[in-house]
């Protein structure tokens, strides 16, 4: 099955931040979703929920866990527990509450930037205080990215009490290698430290990579570890607010079930309805939909060799977001300011990243050849003025 992205006129229908956070004359290239159609059983399954007019609460069932479980087995090999799963809104009530029922006010919680912004307000939201350990840029063999772990050691030695890990990683599409995974669980586990998992990016994993889920990967990892996963990023669903925690041990599950009821009820029925369908019978889609995203990786690349060559580029192998280095073009620390005011094109700042993103832009590529084309030639006019 093939998925091609939607024309301009039609995607301009939408009433998504993307299609109303600029003017018509801005190509939208920042927030998280995908210019393709929706997929086709997640919408039947949608269409016939309004036919039913079923558009209520949600109920006592666990259908859409046990959807969410079976897609687990079948795509990454990994087996959960559905009686150790939730719903709630969303990853990032996910992260909070989790984190909420792993610290103690004050306590400090480790990121990895350059990473989700976010991620740098919800650990406040819960009641902890941020700790940087930056991502090592150039990786530990020089061709990419990687966890510091001898910096996360220092971390969880001197006495930070949890880890948000990004995995995959947002925004350089890192997929963390098992044996580094394996190796945070074990540092983690030795000084007490939890883990919360942010893998939302997870089912968006390209062709030639390989998911590791943390729970996954040893009895470390799955006693101190929370998962957060959706189908949010995968399918476009993120206005239908549904999202599962993740337990792996009989006490995380514990503890995600102590949550209060509130977190859970606040669930969209559209949502879960939705999350079902798309982990059930999804999966054709989203093999199109990834087809279409390598494509566009590689066209990314032919472009900027050709347009913009001082701009610095490493493929991910994951989700349909470019981290972009200008730096060689000094345009500052902010680029996207000027690619937004001169070009015409909307993309991340990098320093909404930490400030690691310093003369970085993060750009969505998930969108047609044509409009990905002309984004790139709007901003290479810039050079050749």
């Amino acid at each position: 099955m093939t998925v091609e992205a939607e024309s301009l006129n039609r995607l301009r229908l939408r009433t998504s931040e993307k299609w109303r956070a600029y003017p018509d004359d801005v190509l939208p290239l920042f927030v998280a979703e995908m210019d393709y159609p929706l997929a086709p059983p997640v919408a039947e399954a949608l269409h016939a929920a309004i036919d039913r007019s079923d558009t209520g609460y949600i109920g006592p069932d666990d259908h859409t866990q046990r959807a969410f479980t079976e897609y687990a087995q079948r795509r990454w090999g990994w087996d959960v527990d559905p009686a150790r799963t939730r719903t709630t809104t969303d990853v990032g009530v996910v992260i909070v509450e989790s984190l909420r029922m792993l610290i103690e006010p004050g306590d400090r919680v480790v990121i990895t930037p350059p990473v989700y912004p976010p991620f740098f307000d919800f650990i406040p939201e819960a009641g902890g205080v941020v700790e940087e350990v930056p991502l090592l840029e150039g990786g530990t063999d020089g061709t990419g990215w990687a966890l510091d772990l001898a910096g996360l050691e220092r971390a969880f030695a001197g006495g930070a009490k949890a880890f948000l890990l990004c995995n995959p990683h947002n925004p350089l599409g890192l997929v963390h290698p098992r044996a580094e995974l394996e190796a945070v669980a074990a540092l983690a586990a030795h000084h007490g430290v939890s883990v919360v998992s942010d893998e939302v990016h997870a089912p968006l994993v390209h062709s030639e990579a390989t998911f590791t889920p943390f729970l996954s990967v040893s009895d470390d990892a799955r006693r101190i570890g929370v998962a957060a996963h959706a189908a949010s990023k995968a399918w476009n669903l993120a206005g239908l607010k549904c999202a599962l925690f993740v337990a792996a041990s009989p006490e995380q599950a514990e503890r995600i079930h102590a949550l209060p009821i509130e977190v859970e009820v606040r669930t969209s029925l559209f949502g879960r309805i939705a999350t079902e369908a798309a982990y059930r019978s999804g999966q054709e889609w989203l093999d199109g939909a990834l087809a279409a995203i390598e494509s566009n990786r590689a066209l990314l690349a032919l472009l900027l060799t050709d347009r913009l060559p001082h701009v610095r580029y490493r493929e991910p192998h994951a989700s349909y977001l470019a981290w972009l280095d200008f730096r060689e073009l000094g345009w500052g620390d902010d680029p996207a300011a000027r690619i937004l005011e001169e070009a015409r094109v909307a993309v991340n700042p990098g320093l909404d990243f930490g400030a690691q993103g310093a003369g970085f832009v993060r750009l969505n590529f998930a969108c047609s050849p044509e409009v990905l084309t002309d984004a790139l030639d709007r901003i290479a006019e810039l050079v050749r003025r």
